[in-house]
């Protein structure tokens, strides 16, 4: 490993965090969106991470060959997907614009599938992260420099 991976495999977290608060802080500011360009309320969205992979320099002894690809190399962002799994909410407002005009569900508003509590939640899981990957740079950064004081 070189002398920047730690600050290398941090940073992609940090980079990887920083792309989900983005996409939380849009749910959160859709979640009365009833209609879209694309038709229907707004679909949450959410941000799906895959490990870096790539050759590693080293070999160890004690990793097993289908593992030694997947370790220590970081994080990115594989993909960011609409949430079509979860209805959306509905809402009796037969005076909105948005309601549905005929059939079992007249009268009702289709709201976003968000909810506001498991995105704060969500929210302060990614935030949490991103202070982690933070605190892994400052630290390196301080062992960088504890270890140029000792060389000296």
């Amino acid at each position: 490993m070189g002398l920047y991976s730690s600050i290398n495999i941090a940073s992609s977290g940090l980079s990887a965090q920083r792309t989900r608060l983005d996409v939380i802080a849009n749910n959160i500011a859709n979640v009365n969106t009833t209609r879209t360009p694309e038709g229907g309320p707004f679909r949450r969205s959410r941000v799906i991470f895959k490990p870096r992979v790539s050759r590693p320099y080293w070999r160890s002894p004690f990793l097993p060959k289908f593992l030694e690809n997947e370790i220590g190399k970081g994080v990115i962002v594989a993909k960011i997907e609409k949430d079509m799994d979860s209805k959306p909410r509905l809402v009796y407002d037969p005076t909105h614009p948005d309601a549905i005009k005929s059939g079992p569900r007249k009268g009702y508003v289709e709201y976003p599938n968000v909810n506001i509590v498991n995105e704060m939640v969500d929210m302060i899981s990614a935030s949490r992260s991103y202070e982690a990957n933070v605190a892994i740079v400052n630290g390196s950064k301080a062992m960088f420099l504890k270890a140029l004081d000792i060389g000296r």
